[in-house]
């Protein structure tokens, strides 16, 4: 790791501290041990790209569709969004129990939720059993929502920006295995033909568990409950690698402490309220909703939850078809997603948002032509045409809206509303995918096509909120993120007190030292 490299993702302070032995981390056993427990923390991920992609799925097979008595309209919405509305009650109580009882045991909570979920709609006897079984689902993904919170808490600094991105791009794993699990299924002539694929929901969550039990507890949720030693040996286990004498440790040490004694002088309690009585809050609060809503209005709800209608729109009939490009694209996603997600430092959070928007913006237009051309032509070469843009477009949403949805509003709200602040995010995005789930399969049965300028509008405002609102973060420690929002008010702090504070610890040190020596 070099001076340059890690100022680049953390500042050059931080980055000066770090160790220089020109080892890659997968060589370094603390670091290889840390990143492989937290990879299995960001598997949870998966649960939601699951549930969408076997809903795409779910739709495409006759048995399915009997089961549910061929739901169109208003009444596909309601199934769809089911799982919204779990997600939207389910945030503010993950956000308490994460706050409240830890990071970790959050998690617990949602798996638990999790294989209640996914016994009852494997063995659903009826339509309403189904639905139920959706809303569980909701509830536990929106539990795992700790995850995302606990990487950006407890990653090594020059990781926790690549990480933190790459949780939500592990989604397209869920997607991938329900992708090709319907696809497998699709010519069952039983009711197995979906409950496989339902039964499957558990499958990554259960391989993940393990890893996850041997992960650590957030190091600054300890400090914050008082149980500084325990996060100092965190610190010195994880980070420095058993270095007890490296200036890392006391430096991570001194900055959260300083920076959580800042916010609770500040009079910052952690509610809710909290995230209105300052411009810096209220500028973070808005790039978290705004984030959130933009996230599924940017036209990506349509070819989600109704990629069998859109196809359907342009001549792709077949369910062995429709299936096979649901597969693929969720291969795809997860490559563009991955690899953008392990360019956060290298090229930024800002460039990556304006890219993702205006890109979106030009296939939207694109697919919105080809669409229409097909209406009034039926040319087969043109609806074909549709495909390879839904990939491009998809393309451009992967680089931005994939990667950073979480991890951006993990970056940008300070210890005390972290967790309030994924959940407001989240919310928003699920308020704006209910939306979306109701209106668009009556949008798409009504006006088809034309249904497409709707986004392409909103697009537009998409890319003029992140060119003006949404600032860079990387280069800085997750406190020093503070000064983008807040000014001279940031609740960090200031200039040279973590060096103050660490050269006081390691004289302290010294002292001891020399008294136990004399004692000896």
């Amino acid at each position: 790791m070099t001076a340059q490299a890690g100022a680049q993702s953390v500042g050059h302070d931080l980055a000066e501290l770090l160790p220089r032995d020109g080892k890659a981390w997968w060589k370094k056993p603390h670091l290889l041990s840390l990143n492989m427990m937290l990879f299995s923390a960001m598997m949870f991920s998966s649960a939601g790209g699951y549930d969408n992609s076997m809903m795409n799925g779910l739709q495409a097979l006759e048995q399915w569709q009997v089961f549910m008595g061929h739901p169109v309209g208003a009444w596909l919405g309601f199934i769809n969004a089911a799982q919204a509305l779990g997600v939207i009650f389910g945030y503010p109580a993950m956000a308490y129990c994460a706050d409240r009882w830890g990071r970790k045991r959050s998690v617990y909570y949602g798996v638990a939720l999790l294989a209640v979920a996914t016994g009852l709609q494997t063995g659903a006897s009826s339509e309403a059993m189904f639905i139920v079984a959706r809303f569980l689902v909701g509830t536990a993904s929106a539990f795992f929502g700790a995850i995302p919170v606990l990487i950006t808490e407890t990653a090594f600094p020059t990781h926790r920006g690549k990480m933190t991105a790459g949780y939500n791009t592990l989604y397209y794993v869920g997607s991938l295995v329900s992708a090709w699990a319907t696809f497998g299924t699709r010519n069952y002539t039983t009711s197995w033909a979906w409950r496989i694929p339902s039964v499957l929901q558990m499958l990554i969550p259960t391989i993940s568990l393990p890893g996850f039990f041997l992960c650590p507890e957030s190091p600054r949720w300890l400090i914050n409950q008082g149980r500084t030693n325990e996060a100092r040996e965190f610190f010195f286990k994880y980070h420095a690698g058993g270095d007890y004498q490296s200036p890392l440790v006391p430096f991570e040490m001194a900055e959260i402490e300083e920076a959580l004694e800042a916010e609770k002088a500040n009079h910052q309690s952690g509610s809710y309220a909290d995230m209105i009585k300052t411009k810096g809050n209220r500028h973070r609060l808005f790039v978290s909703v705004a984030l959130g809503i933009f996230a599924q209005w940017n036209g990506v709800g349509v070819v989600s939850y109704y990629l069998a209608a859109v196809l359907t729109t342009v001549g792709i009939t077949s369910v062995t078809q429709q299936t096979l490009i649901n597969g693929f694209l969720q291969l795809w996603n997860l490559f563009i997603a991955v690899s953008a997600a392990s360019l956060v430092d290298r090229v930024g959070r800002r460039p990556l948002l304006i890219l993702s928007s205006f890109g979106m913006l030009i296939c939207y237009v694109i697919i919105t032509g080809l669409s229409g051309s097909f209406a009034s032509t039926q040319h087969a070469a043109t609806g074909l045409a549709v495909i390879p843009m839904l990939f491009i477009y998809y393309g451009f949403y992967d680089i931005a809206f994939t990667p950073l949805l979480i991890s951006y509003p993990a970056e940008i709200w300070q210890y005390q509303l972290r967790s309030r602040g994924i959940a407001v995010t989240f919310t928003s995005t699920m308020l704006a995918l209910f939306f979306n789930l109701f209106v668009n399969p009556i949008a798409l049965n009504a006006i088809a096509w034309k249904y497409y300028i709707v986004y392409v509008a909103i697009l537009v405002l998409i890319c003029f909120t992140a060119w003006f609102c949404f600032p860079e973060t990387r280069g800085r420690s997750l406190e020093e993120i503070a000064v983008l929002f807040d000014g001279e008010d940031a609740n960090i702090a200031p200039p040279g007190a973590v060096r103050e504070a660490i050269e006081l610890k390691m004289a302290d040190k010294e002292a001891m030292h020399v008294e136990n020596v004399k004692e000896a």
